[in-house]
């Protein structure tokens, strides 16, 4: 249910988006230029690639592994704390680029305020953004938990399997961010 909030939420964010696109077109014909294209498709690799982590995380939390059995390296022996740790670094990862890409952004002039481009890009990429600083809270949580709990059970594991569908939705939605604002200019 409560993604489905969240879905109607960036819904709205899309519409709002395009209907600002549709009425300052050679706004954003200018505006777009000053994207970095190939850096935040780095940014979006890293961000996908934290979902397949986050779901090799889950398949530990479904066999009831919570922390490693081997060595550092054995990633097949890893359990889902590995794992989300793992995830919650790339997160982390996509946040500081995007906080990067914002302050060259404002150096060239493009702030919330300055134009209807601004203030449609700030408004999806941050709350995505916003979303993303959630999940990794979430991640945090779930790995504290399978630190504390003193058997790690089914209702861990299915806290762990409920963070990753948020996780899936925020980078699915990404996804959708990413090729609406940096490939359909």
């Amino acid at each position: 249910m409560w993604l489905s909030s969240e879905l109607m939420f960036f819904a709205g964010l899309f519409a709002m988006y395009f209907t600002l696109r549709s009425t300052s077109s050679e706004l954003w014909a200018t505006e777009t230029e000053k994207l970095n294209v190939p850096f935040a498709l780095v940014n979006t690799v890293i961000l996908v690639s934290s979902s397949f982590s986050c779901q090799f995380g889950v398949f530990a939390a479904e066999r009831l592994q919570p922390r490693r059995t081997g060595g550092l390296f054995s990633f097949a022996r890893w359990g889902m704390v590995e794992w989300f740790l793992l995830t919650f670094l790339m997160g982390a990862i996509f946040v500081s680029v995007q906080a990067y890409e914002y302050a060259s952004l404002v150096a060239e002039g493009v702030a919330l305020s300055s134009n209807p481009f601004g203030s449609a890009f700030y408004m999806t990429t941050g709350f995505h953004g916003i979303h993303v600083i959630g999940g990794l809270v979430a991640f945090l949580f779930i790995i504290g938990r399978a630190f504390i709990a003193r058997r790690f059970g089914h209702f861990e594991a299915t806290s762990a399997i409920v963070v990753s569908y948020y996780w899936h939705f925020v980078d699915v939605v990404w996804i959708g961010l990413f090729i609406i604002i940096y490939f359909l200019q």
